[in-house]
């Protein structure tokens, strides 16, 4: 099977386990042994991607001409709250990127700083769990220097998103999400400040978002404002990765 065939095959499997997953009533969400099945799944898919995928090989990346003219946003379009509000009218001026948890040198970052790391454009497609694809071109600091320069400790085995979309579900409602440390190290893995050769809107993430090329949609967060390297996500949330999954979604979305 060719990269591109199996690929193609991967996302068309995460995209139908995702509508599956959509579907769910909740006695079988509630059901432990359903649970434990999907968990045993997602390890599985995980662990034959990367068996059949080299870590280290991009998605594909695409041509301008190819750039969708109507590039869908998904999830929030815009968070509630003074604080972002704020930010927005200043031009996020005073927006800062804190990067914390186990590393030797916590940082806390301005966009200024942000955009003098070293960067990275690329023109890629978007795949969404509710099976609508888009291309857009993205220009952001990549992730693995950025995680080099804060320097993760021996323990670090995650990086958490903590984002100021607030989406109202749940004791505090606040967007996170996560991925391990190939995919932060991924040479695809940004923060994206730019999109379409344009400072990023605030209904794609304004003003950083994540964009983790071989991972579905719900995992490129939005509005990202705290990295947060840990061993583990056991504490954050309910528990699995990330504000969907805590919702019955995969930790592991890889295409």
């Amino acid at each position: 099977m060719s990269d591109a065939n199996r690929r193609g095959w991967l996302r068309g499997a995460g995209a139908s386990l995702g509508a599956l997953m959509l579907g769910a009533c909740d006695r079988l969400n509630a059901d432990p042994r359903f649970t434990a099945m999907l968990q045993g799944a997602e390890v599985l898919t995980r662990r034959t991607q990367r068996l059949v995928t080299d870590r280290k090989a991009l998605a594909r990346e695409f041509s301008p001409a190819d750039i969708s003219p109507d590039f869908r946003a998904n999830g929030t379009r815009h968070p509630g709250g003074p604080e972002y509000a704020r930010h927005l009218a200043s031009g996020f001026a005073d927006w800062r990127i804190a990067v914390d948890g186990l590393v030797e040198r916590p940082l806390s970052l301005s966009l200024t700083d942000l955009r003098a790391l070293p960067a990275r454009t690329q023109i890629t497609r978007h795949d969404c769990v509710e099976g609508w694809s888009s291309i857009g071109k993205w220009t952001g600091a990549r992730l693995g220097p950025l995680l080099d320069r804060a320097g993760l400790k021996p323990e670090a085995r995650y990086i958490v998103f903590h984002c100021a979309d607030q989406l109202g579900i749940g004791p505090d409602g606040m967007y996170y999400e996560s991925i391990d440390l190939i995919d932060a190290y991924h040479s695809q893995t940004l923060l994206a400040y730019e999109m379409n050769d344009q400072v990023l809107p605030v209904a794609h993430g304004a003003p950083v978002r994540l964009r983790v090329e071989r991972q579905l949609g719900y995992k490129h967060a939005k509005y990202v404002h705290r990295l947060e390297a840990v061993a583990d996500f056991a504490h954050l949330g309910g528990g699995r990765g990330g504000f969907w999954e805590d919702r019955g979604y995969e930790w592991y979305a890889g295409i």
